[in-house]
């Protein structure tokens, strides 16, 4: 246990000292503070119209001009902190000499994969923490409208699924970083299996399923409602999805199910839909929930069989 402390303590101070990390982290408080003040300049004269969870919009809504919301800011971003925060854990260790002195010392080997591990996860909820901290202090004071305890509570969940989903992609790069010796190897990567999944899955997705099951202005409910639950369990492959389809529920209260195209055939059909309890909303998302786990656990579980069973020798 004391060996596993000195590498998380270690870790999290290279970390807080890393100049790439300080860098990457004004960067994204920065854009998080341009998205919502954006956001806060199109909400504000919707106040008077509706006032159910409207604080919780700030997180959802883009501008007119620039269709870029908190919420997609954080899709992009948080994939490339935890890439950034796993790329070269074991392998610039192994690179450089110091993982084969370091396992020389009272230490165990798992001590050392298990304290990176856990010292990402920490570097990223305090980023992810901080940032949705400070937009909402910052729309606060924008739109002078105090959250309710249950946008409180929905908040503390949105943060919980954004930290499971930058768990996902750093666990993804450790074990990139298992597999590869050169850092650059396991970064460019992590960033591809990233690409792909973001600009690529969607539209695959879309392609399989037009052609499966075609659809057209002509075409009845039932054929658009297979159509779309193809479409959405394909898409499902890649974490961003599932991501966005957990925060969307978690911050639009009055999302019956994770599909926007049911929800709007509802509202056409004349349905109102009313804001659900969050733990009705809650139970929505807990199959996206758990493949996030899941998908985090997979991988780094293979990270962690491939490093206790590779042999490392000393230079």
């Amino acid at each position: 246990m004391t060996g596993f402390k000195e590498v998380f303590w270690k870790e999290l101070a290279d970390n807080f000292n890393s100049k790439r990390f300080v860098i990457l982290f004004m960067l994204i408080y920065l854009a998080g503070i341009a998205t919502i003040y954006i956001a806060a300049q199109n909400i504000r004269s919707s106040v008077g119209d509706s006032s159910d969870f409207v604080f919780l919009r700030l997180f959802i809504v883009s501008g007119s001009n620039i269709p870029f919301s908190f919420l997609l800011f954080l899709s992009i971003f948080i994939p490339i902190v935890g890439i950034a925060l796993g790329f070269d854990a074991i392998n610039s260790e192994r690179t450089s000499g110091n993982l084969s002195r370091l396992l020389t010392q009272p230490l165990y080997r798992d001590d050392v994969i298990n304290g990176k591990f856990l010292a990402g996860i920490v570097m990223l909820s305090i980023l992810i923490i901080s940032v949705v901290t400070l937009v909402a202090g910052l729309g606060l004071r924008m739109i002078g409208v105090p959250p309710v305890a249950e946008e409180v509570l929905r908040l503390f969940v949105f943060i919980f699924i954004s930290i499971l989903y930058g768990a996902f992609w750093m666990s993804l790069s450790i074990l990139f970083s298992v597999l590869f010796r050169k850092t650059a190897t396991s970064a460019l990567a992590s960033i591809a299996v990233w690409l792909f999944l973001f600009l690529f899955m969607t539209l695959i997705a879309g392609l399989i399923a037009s052609t499966v099951i075609p659809v057209d202005q002509n075409s009845t409910v039932e054929q658009v409602a297979s159509f779309d639950t193809l479409y959405r369990n394909i898409s499902r492959i890649s974490p961003g999805n599932l991501y966005g389809e957990s925060v969307q529920a978690i911050l639009l209260p009055q999302m019956g199910n994770t599909s926007p195209t049911m929800m709007m055939i509802g509202i056409y059909s004349g349905l109102n839909p009313a804001p659900l309890p969050i733990s009705q909303s809650l139970i929505i998302v807990w199959p996206q929930l758990v493949s996030l786990v899941a998908l985090t656990a997979i991988c780094f579980a293979i990270a962690y069989i491939k490093f206790m069973r590779e042999e490392i020798r000393s230079t």
